[in-house]
């Protein structure tokens, strides 16, 4: 059975080049780049090569480029160092619908007797910027809001928040794990002063994150060890991973545009068809102000997890909600924040797709969307009663 993946914000597939160029750092060139022999040399200068990599998919300087080992090391060494620089401040502001490598963090942090502003977001997933800038106050350490939510696809306007933020003399961080490689960013031109994301998530291996730190910006050290990364990050060199991520960040690059078109009108394809041929289905998310690659629909009447295990049946990869909380039987507290009723938050399916999706892949889920979920119902009493309902009008 062939496997159709639509799960791309929870995982990528490592790209073919991306492997190519990784494979020779684990058998040939297997030595330590701090090391004073020319062995060793050799891997650091491809260390530097990949680190410029990925400072041009940033509009970044090398120098701002700190190599961790995810998405959550990156986020929590953000808001920490933070806390460290300004032990006078107790306040962080963040959302209601950040993924748990910030929410997680911030809760933990609130045991600490720190301060926490959760904003909330409207109906369509987006930020009030009258509530944020209400938010701010001078006891305000660092400012965290995600780029682009992992589960609808919601992009905030960071760039902006960070520019009000700075005008208060307020750190901010960006989450920035769904949106890098998927719409253009230039740190050239905004006031952020620390990003995060992933390298599995734009087609490098896991095990691998980047925290930028914009040049100036006082940073305290999350892992403290040796002098690698200046300082920044203690630990040997993740090697063959730094180097995939490199060659991720050039293919991502080269691929911002098909990203944009060809994989956003395959995602528009899919979304259209099946609010066309399933009643009572919704798209949970601002229309315009969304990543290229994702939708998140609502069917009514019916269990996410049934929906999963019926794809499944076909070789159909999705997901209910992050895959980080997929263990949870609560509807995603993304969807309760934004207000989505509950017979339609607990029916939600993430699309996500990726410049590897074909359409034949698209037109076979529409294909069999519609027979599962009416399948479903039929097993529903819920449905039943509304399906009669209508019927005798």
């Amino acid at each position: 059975m062939k496997t159709v993946y639509l799960d791309n914000n929870a995982t990528t597939q490592v790209a073919p080049e991306v492997l190519e160029a990784m494979l020779p750092y684990f058998h040939e060139y297997y030595g330590n780049p701090s090391s004073m022999h020319s062995f060793g040399g050799q891997v650091a200068r491809k260390i530097r090569e990949a680190r410029e990599q990925v400072a041009a998919l940033l509009g970044a300087s090398p120098d701002e480029i700190v190599f961790t080992s995810c998405g959550t090391e990156s986020d929590n060494a953000a808001i920490r160092s933070a806390l460290t620089i300004h032990p006078e401040r107790r306040h962080i502001v963040t959302s209601r619908v950040e993924h748990p490598a910030v929410k997680s963090l911030c809760a933990n942090l609130a045991g600490q007797g720190y301060r926490i502003t959760e904003l909330p977001v409207e109906k369509n997933g987006l930020l009030d910027m009258e509530q944020f800038v209400g938010s701010l106050t001078p006891d305000t350490a660092i400012v965290s809001l995600m780029w682009a939510n992992n589960e609808t696809g919601v992009i905030f306007p960071v760039e902006k928040a960070a520019e009000l933020a700075r005008e208060r003399g307020i750190l901010f961080h960006t989450d920035a794990v769904q949106s890098t490689g998927k719409i253009p960013i230039n740190m050239r031109t905004n006031a952020i002063d620390m990003l995060s994301f992933s390298g599995h998530k734009l087609h490098a291996p896991k095990g691998i994150g980047v925290l930028y730190v914009r040049k100036g910006t006082r940073f305290s050290p999350f892992l403290i060890g040796g002098h690698q990364e200046k300082g920044r990050r203690g630990g040997t060199e993740n090697t063959p991973s730094i180097i995939g991520l490199g060659s991720a960040c050039e293919l991502a690059a080269r691929h911002l545009k098909t990203e944009n078109t060809t994989v956003r009108r395959m995602r528009d394809k899919l979304e259209t068809t099946l609010l066309a041929k399933i009643p009572n289905a919704r798209v949970n998310g601002d229309s315009e102000q969304r990543l290229p690659n994702t939708t998140n629909i609502s069917f009514e009447f019916v269990e996410g997890e049934g929906i999963l295990l019926l794809m499944n049946e076909y070789g159909i990869c999705a997901s209910s909600g992050s895959a980080c909380t997929s263990g949870s039987l609560q509807p995603s507290h993304v969807l309760r924040a934004m207000g989505v009723p509950f017979t339609m938050a607990h029916g939600s399916i993430r699309f996500s797709l990726s410049i590897f999706t074909t359409e034949e892949e698209i037109d076979f889920t529409i294909g069999k969307m519609p027979p599962i979920i009416e399948r479903l119902r039929g097993m529903s009493p819920y449905w039943t009663s509304v399906a009669q309902a209508c019927t005798s009008v």
